[in-house]
C-alpha cells in the first residue's frame, strides 16, 4: 500500500470500507420477490422498472445512453441520479450523444477499472456500431451489460433501416464462442415479458462477463404459469430455456421461440389445443445458457423425437441450432416494411392463427 492509499484510508475510513466493497463485487441484498412489476408492457419498461430498483440500491451502478434514454428506458435509472457533467462527478449517468462505439469502449475502461457495474443502452440495430467493443469484452471476460431495445421488426414507421433482423442470429454467435476460462464468451437474453426481464436482470448483475440485454419496444402479454404463479416459473430463465406451456402425455409437436414470439406461440396453441392437437411451449431467452443444462434436462424440455417449429422475428438460422433438421422455422428473410406493429404482424405472419396454419400442416405432413 502505497502512501496516498495509507493517507486516504486512515482519514477517510468510511469511503474506504465502501471502495473495498465494491471492488469486491458483492452485490447489494435486493428482494426480487418483493420488486412490483405491471403485466402485459414492453420488456424495454420493465427494464425501466428494475434499473429504477437499482438507482436505489447499487451505489456503484454507472447507466450510460447514446442520446435514447428516454426510447431505451434507462431514463428509469436517471429519474433517481444525474448525469454527469464538467466539473460534476456526483451522479451516475452518463449521456454520450450519438456515439455508440465510444459508449462501449467508455463501458469497457469502467469494467477494466473495477469497483463498479457499467451498463450502457441504445436501439438493438444500431449494436452493429459497437460490435468491436462488445467483442473485445467478450474477449477480456468484463462484465458489461448492453440493454438493447427496440428488438425487431416491430418498431412503427421507423422503417427497416431501424429493423434487427439478422442482428441477433450475429450476437448469439457469441454465446457460442468460449473466452480463455472456456466459459461462453458472452450471455443473451431476450425475455418473453415482464417477469422473464425481471429475472435477466437479477442474472445480469450477477454475472461476470458480458451480458446482453434484447428487449421489446411493443407491450407484450405475460405468459401463462403451469402452476398459477408466473414470476416463480420465470425464473427458470437461469436454464436458459424451460417449457411454458404444455399438455397431457407427449406432445405432437414442440414449439419454442425467445422474446415476444413466445405469447404469439401461446395464442397459436390455443387454436392447436381446439384442434386437439397436444403442443408444448418452450421460451429459450438464452441459448447459450440452455445448451450449458445437463443432457436430462435438454432432452426433458427438447426431446429429440417430437418435431419442432420456431418462431422468431429474426432470420430463420437464430434457432436453428434448436429446432434442427426435424422441424420447420418461421421468421425474417427480408428487411420487412414500415408500418405499425400489429400490421406488420399480420402482413408477415407473426400471429396465432398463421402458428396454427403451420403447425397443423406440419402434423399433416409427418
Amino acid at each position: 500500500m502505497d502512501e496516498k492509499e495509507k493517507s486516504f484510508r486512515d482519514t477517510h475510513a468510511e469511503l474506504a470500507a465502501k471502495l473495498d466493497l465494491f471492488l469486491s463485487k458483492k452485490m447489494a441484498d435486493i428482494d426480487y420477490q418483493a420488486i412490483k412489476m405491471k403485466e402485459n408492457i414492453a420488456t424495454r419498461a420493465a427494464s425501466a422498472s428494475m434499473l429504477e430498483v437499482y438507482a436505489k440500491s447499487v451505489e456503484n451502478m454507472i447507466v450510460a445512453s447514446a442520446d435514447l434514454s428516454n426510447s431505451d428506458k434507462t431514463d428509469g435509472f436517471l429519474k433517481h441520479t444525474k448525469a454527469f457533467s464538467k466539473g460534476d462527478f456526483s451522479g451516475q449517468f452518463l449521456q454520450i450523444g450519438v456515439s455508440e462505439l465510444t459508449m462501449a469502449c467508455i463501458m469497457n475502461g469502467l469494467a477494466l477499472h473495477g469497483g463498479v457495474i457499467p451498463v450502457c443502452g441504445t436501439f438493438f440495430v444500431f449494436s452493429d456500431y459497437m460490435k468491436p467493443a462488445v467483442r473485445l469484452a467478450a474477449l477480456m471476460n468484463l462484465h458489461v451489460i448492453y440493454v438493447w431495445t427496440h428488438d425487431s421488426f416491430r418498431v412503427g414507421e421507423d422503417g427497416p433501416t431501424h429493423q434487427p433482423v439478422e442482428h441477433e442470429a450475429q450476437l448469439r454467435l457469441m454465446e457460442h464462442l468460449k473466452n480463455h476460462k472456456g466459459k461462453r464468451s458472452m450471455v443473451v437474453f431476450r425475455p418473453a415479458d415482464a417477469e422473464e426481464t425481471l429475472f435477466a436482470w437479477k442474472a445480469a448483475v450477477e454475472e461476470n462477463r458480458p451480458v446482453a440485454l434484447i428487449l421489446s419496444r411493443q407491450n407484450i402479454k405475460n405468459l401463462p404459469a403451469i402452476s398459477g404463479d408466473r414470476r416463480q416459473e420465470a425464473q427458470l430463465l437461469s436454464n436458459g430455456g424451460y417449457i411454458v406451456c404444455d399438455c397431457e402425455g407427449d406432445p405432437d409437436i414442440i414449439m419454442l421461440a425467445s422474446g415476444s414470439e413466445v405469447a404469439t406461440l401461446v395464442e397459436g396453441k390455443k387454436l392447436l389445443d381446439n384442434e386437439r392437437i397436444a403442443t408444448r411451449i418452450v421460451s429459450v431467452p438464452s441459448e447459450g445458457l440452455f445448451q450449458d443444462q445437463p443432457a436430462d434436462y435438454k432432452a426433458n424440455v427438447l426431446p429429440a423425437r417430437v418435431k419442432r417449429f420456431g418462431l422468431t422475428s429474426g432470420l430463420p438460422v437464430t434457432l436453428l441450432g434448436l429446432v434442427g433438421d426435424n422441424g420447420q422455422i418461421h421468421g425474417m428473410s427480408s428487411f420487412g416494411y414500415s408500418a405499425p406493429y400489429n400490421v406488420l404482424d399480420q402482413k408477415l405472419g407473426f400471429t396465432g392463427e398463421n402458428v396454427f396454419n403451420i403447425v397443423k400442416s406440419m402434423i399433416k405432413e409427418s
